[in-house]
């Protein structure tokens, strides 16, 4: 399993690479191995400003319908569109192509309360 140390982690198996005071968002390795095949992903939310723990988005795959949620509080000012037409680069490049939304942080102060890579690798059993 595949779990990047540069990156921080959520208790909803999200990742979040941060630079300055935007965020890039997308669902980890291991969260992706336990959807299976992700057939399509749906995210309406570009624009909105939502808390941490809100649900941003959907993700289908065969067997399955797991909601994407928000790491930390923030306005979503991207979506990555490529996922529209190819939503199995979540499962071949969860880290890189398969990242989901950009991020404008509101609140710095949440990103203390995500894990590291050592912390998340605890959990992602």
């Amino acid at each position: 399993m595949n779990i990047p140390s540069n990156l921080k982690y959520s208790n909803d198996h999200e990742w979040v690479s941060v630079e300055d005071n935007v965020a890039v968002v997308g669902i980890t390795d291991f969260a992706q191995s336990q959807l299976g095949d992700i057939v399509f992903v749906d995210i309406q939310t570009e624009g909105e400003t939502l808390s941490a723990g809100e649900a941003f988005g959907a993700i289908e795959a065969v067997k399955t319908v797991s909601d994407a949620l928000m790491p930390v509080s923030g306005t979503i000012i991207e979506v990555n569109a490529a996922l529209e037409s190819t939503p199995e680069s979540v499962n071949k490049d969860p880290y890189g192509d398969g990242w989901m939304i950009k991020i404008e942080i509101s609140n710095p102060e949440e990103l203390d309360s995500l894990l590291s890579a050592e912390q998340y690798q605890a959990i992602a059993q």
